[in-house]
């Protein structure tokens, strides 16, 4: 029950997943876990030689995604709860945002935040409700792309990826600005 809106056809959760280019062996942060369906199809992705972190501020929907990684062998799967836990810095191909933006407090210091925690060439992708659909205009539970646009720019980041096949949802991915990658030397 916890995970039938992620997982239904019309959001679209593979197409989702082959958007993300997610390969064996990748270190992955779902930000708002939740009920864990991401977590868990990433965990899948990535194989025991990956590593995924399910961080959400609800210890029940995290009991329920370890519950279900032990039921599915994914070894490889970790919970974090916000309040006292942390993801390991410079590790991260990947951090996942789905319908959390929106709740953020001041989101261009927490995505400058996130720079410590991706490797270079690490990708961060939300996906969130678009604000052009009239039924959540007066709830709020959305964020203008615009808006991210802007605010991930001024964090460092540049857009390398926007899709457009969910109905009611705007899908980006970003990765840092080339002026600040970490230059790598070679020896």
């Amino acid at each position: 029950m916890l995970n039938r809106k992620a997982a239904d056809a019309k959001n679209k959760p593979d197409q989702v997943i082959e958007c993300l280019k997610i390969e064996p062996g990748y270190y992955i942060a779902d930000i708002g876990s939740g009920g864990g369906y991401y977590s868990l199809r990433f965990a899948e992705k990535a194989g025991h030689q990956g590593r995924v972190y399910a961080v959400d501020n609800d210890k029940d929907l995290l009991g329920y995604v370890e519950k279900a990684a032990r039921q599915k062998n994914l070894s490889q799967l970790s919970v974090i709860w916000t309040e006292t836990g942390s993801l390991p810095e410079k590790a991260l191909d990947l951090i996942f945002f789905r319908n959390v933006t929106h709740h953020l407090v001041n989101r261009v210091n927490y995505f400058s935040n996130m720079k410590k925690y991706l490797k270079p060439g690490g990708r961060i992708a939300i996906i969130d409700y678009d604000l052009r659909r009239f039924w959540f205009k007066r709830d709020r539970h959305h964020l203008a792309l615009q808006t991210i646009l802007s605010e991930m720019k001024q964090a460092g980041f540049n857009l390398v990826g926007e899709h457009q096949f969910l109905d009611r949802q705007h899908f980006t991915i970003y990765a840092l600005s080339r002026s600040l990658q970490p230059s790598l030397k070679t020896f």
